[in-house]
């Protein structure tokens, strides 16, 4: 019997985030997200995935015009909701990105 399939889905503001994102960091969301739907998040880890506070987690996606992060919360039964995506252009993570995710985790 094979693993359940995770289902990964997008809040309509950060399908908008990602649809802005150049082609190579889109592809790159794709590739990590079949892995996470293939596997599970807990077996994907670095450098694709990590724990970053709370419920919140990112997907790291690099592509040629830089770095890019989809931030996401796993949900009950096998659900992963993507929450915010945003272009990294410092090593931390901007707290305002942080900021934005928890507030539209809440509304989950």
């Amino acid at each position: 019997m094979g693993a359940q399939r995770w289902i990964i889905e997008l809040i309509p503001e950060a399908e908008a985030e990602l649809k802005a994102m150049p082609a190579d960091i889109r592809a790159q969301f794709i590739h990590i997200g079949v892995m996470i739907a293939e596997s599970g998040p807990h077996h994907v880890g670095m450098p694709h995935v990590r724990h970053m506070e709370g419920k919140l987690w990112e997907m790291r996606m690099k592509g040629r015009d830089g770095i890019a992060r989809a931030v996401y919360v796993t949900q009950h039964g096998c659900r992963l909701t993507v929450i915010h995506v945003f272009a990294k252009k410092t090593q931390k993570t901007p707290r305002r990105a942080i900021e934005i995710a928890m507030n539209r985790m809440r509304t989950l």
